[in-house]
């Protein structure tokens, strides 16, 4: 489709500008400067319409480029991304780690920018792009050892206009929504600029269609993120609940907080005892159920009969079943990061062991390479193993679906616990490790988008903080400080019903990721023609 203006004398065809000086500078500056967006987007700034723009400058740098300058370019946006958001695994142990995980992760981005350039050259080319994007994003949640989440576009969307879409889609959706919108952004100036550019030359066609193709890159998101509002429901289709979350605090910051592990368990168990006096003195609703964090006993209860001692005498007290995180340490074996359902009258009557564990963190992959970055491996002294079963426990009635930590990243774990009955998500984590460092707000943002992709409540009781109650639609209903001892009590609503999202699974992801896949055929394909017909530009 196009529309033709006829001059009373055609202009001669302009000579091919020369290569301007700087270009690639500037390209390059514009990458770095998508990536820095990108960071900046993340919590705890609420800033997550900044994506759109980086999305928007990512495409401008990387719009016809050849492939060796689309793997420079986005190895640079993804440094510029990832070094940053992940300064806080550098905390304790150095930047050696920190650098050389950016550094890996941004690999992927890297070849993200390849992909990006080699189908920057189609029609309707955002849609490839985003497609992209979300094929490197699904390539760093498997790959290597498991894969790592952290930095999907979806993470930073938790206070945005896209979160909707988690519930249709999950977050694979939500990342190609907007990297979809910020490359429309892009291609809608870019073909604005052209427009502007022919009208003079009344001898050349303005391109409708790419104009149109650029406006519903951008309004298709959007309009679906609205259109999915209604998703977000937080009503309580099984009743409500009353739970309690304990956060003891830890006696120091850092790797060395497990060397007073008796201290972190007083904590909690103290925490709990003034909850169960708050709850007779009627200054606290009594609750149905209490969660501790991941790691609030790092004594096995089922050896250690003092950790055995201090934590029964603090669930009789409180009177209601308590899910206890604790490491079991068996004779052989692996050591276990589980998940204890303690009742006031049995004892401990199911555990759940952490089935997504975190490497170079709970065990050691190449321990001696891994050692060329830093001493700090032999802290790991002996490795976790990983569980196999889904994590729901019964807790007075109420069926709770447990996703430890690090697991929050993992689609298809918190999926899991709903598939199998979780009618409300706890995720107790520890990230003591990690100071007063951005990476408590960015992982409960990912619980807040976990929330809303499959609508359920969600409970996030945290060592040392931020612990929050969050509600189905994911918003943030309570929540507390770092390092200081608290106890949030809050009514929270059951469901029962699945969201698109949940029922579907992986489904929305491998359609997004052959979408990329199709374009990068498509633009091979032009290629290989273009380079037998002697067409090549």
């Amino acid at each position: 489709m196009s529309a033709t203006i006829t001059p009373a004398e055609a202009p001669p065809e302009p000579a091919p500008a020369a290569p301007r000086r700087g270009l690639w500078l500037v390209r390059s500056a514009a990458a770095a400067l998508s990536g820095l967006l990108l960071y900046a987007s993340f919590p705890p700034r609420p800033l997550w319409w900044l994506a759109l723009p980086a999305f928007a400058l990512l495409g401008w740098a990387l719009h016809g480029r050849r492939l060796r300058a689309g793997f420079g370019l986005g190895l640079l946006s993804g440094l510029a991304f990832l070094v940053p958001l992940l300064s806080w695994t550098g905390e304790e142990v150095g930047p050696l780690p920190w650098l050389a995980l950016a550094v890996l992760e941004a690999l992927f981005l890297a070849f993200v920018g390849m992909g990006v350039a080699a189908t920057s050259k189609l029609p309707a080319w955002p849609v490839w792009a985003a497609g992209m994007w979300v094929v490197g994003e699904g390539l760093r949640a498997r790959l290597p050892f498991e894969g790592f989440s952290w930095g999907k576009i979806a993470f930073g969307q938790a206070d945005g206009v896209f979160l909707p879409l988690a519930a249709l889609g999950g977050t694979p959706l939500v990342g190609f929504a907007v990297a979809l919108c910020g490359f429309g952004l892009y291609e809608g100036v870019r073909q604005f600029v052209t427009y502007r550019s022919l009208a003079p030359h009344r001898t050349r066609t303005v391109p409708r269609a790419g104009i149109v193709a650029a406006a519903l890159a951008v309004l298709v998101p959007l309009v679906a993120s609205l259109a999915a509002r209604p998703l977000l429901d937080d009503s309580a289709e099984d009743g409500t609940a009353t739970v309690a979350l304990i956060q003891g605090n830890v006696p120091r910051l850092g790797l060395d907080f497990n060397d007073q592990r008796r201290a972190v368990l007083d904590n909690h168990a103290r925490r709990t005892e003034q909850l169960a006096a708050d709850v007779k003195a009627h200054k606290v609703p009594q609750p149905d159920f209490v969660v501790w964090p991941e790691n609030s006993s790092d004594l096995d209860p089922f050896r250690n009969y003092d950790a055995r001692g201090i934590i029964d005498q603090a669930v009789k007290k409180i009177g209601v079943p308590v899910a206890i995180g604790a490491v079991l340490a068996p004779d052989t074996g692996k050591l276990r990061n589980t998940i204890v359902q303690w009742d006031p009258k049995r004892g401990p009557v199911d555990t759940y062991d952490k089935r997504h564990i975190q490497p170079f963190g709970e065990y050691m992959p190449m321990r001696d390479f891994a050692r060329m970055f830093s001493s700090d491996v032999d802290r790991v002294r002996r490795d976790f193993g990983s569980g196999t079963k889904v994590g729901v426990f019964d807790m007075a009635g109420t069926k709770v679906g447990l996703v430890t930590c690090y697991e929050a990243a993992f689609d298809d774990a918190v999926r899991d616990t709903v598939v199998h009955g979780g009618q409300i998500i706890a995720v107790p984590s520890n990230n003591a490790t990690f100071g007063r460092s951005e990476m408590t707000y960015q992982q409960l943002a990912m619980s807040r988008v976990r929330a809303a992709e499959h609508g359920r409540a969600v409970v996030v009781p945290v060592t040392s903080g931020v612990s929050a109650v969050i509600q189905p639609d994911g918003k943030v209903v309570q929540q507390t400080k770092l390092f200081t001892p608290a106890a949030l009590v809050a009514e929270v609503p059951l469901r029962s019903s699945l969201t698109p999202a949940t029922r579907v699974g992986i489904a929305p992801e491998i359609v997004i990721a052959l979408l990329g896949a199709a374009g990068l055929a498509w633009s091979v394909t032009r290629f290989v023609r273009a380079r037998r017909t002697g067409q090549l530009d």
